[in-house]
């Protein structure tokens, strides 16, 4: 809310990405919870690493993550929610106990941009439906809402 404020005062744009583990339950299912754990720390370190200074990335709840993007216009956000996509893409996990190979870890992503006098519930449902869509339409991508709108 704070950050909505503060873009609103200034005229500045705001971003929001949501993004969600894809088949995080089969990973849970077939490597069980504490694999499951390291597995939410690893793409949460992938998105401390991709996001620029000053975002702000958090866990959202279960498998799905935040970060709001200051002073970020939407054509940026989706650039780096594509970095981030390649970032948790990009390695080969496995099990460090037994070296199992668990293969690579994909996200979808929905990128919205706060429009004026918007409160923050409305852009997080407005990102949220983009991830959404980004799952949808078949899992590891970025959906922006203004493809979204064009969806529908």
């Amino acid at each position: 809310s704070r950050q909505v404020a503060d873009a609103a005062e200034r005229s500045a744009p705001l971003c929001l990405i949501m993004c969600d583990i894809d088949h995080f339950k089969r990973i849970n299912d077939s490597w069980g919870h504490p694999v499951g754990d390291q597995v939410i720390r690893y793409v949460a370190s992938a998105i401390q690493a991709a996001a620029p200074k000053p975002a702000c990335g958090a866990r959202y709840g279960g498998e799905e993550f935040a970060l709001l993007l200051p002073r970020t216009n939407l054509d940026a956000a989706e650039t780096i929610a594509q970095e981030l996509l390649r970032r948790v893409r990009a390695r080969t996990l496995s099990r460090k106990s037994s070296g199992e190979l668990i293969g690579h870890i994909t996200i979808s992503a929905g990128v919205a941009l706060l429009r004026p006098g918007e409160r923050a519930e409305a852009l997080l449902r407005r990102a949220d439906a983009a991830l959404y869509e980004a799952k949808r339409a078949g899992r590891d991508r970025v959906i922006c809402e203004s493809e979204n709108r064009a969806a529908a």
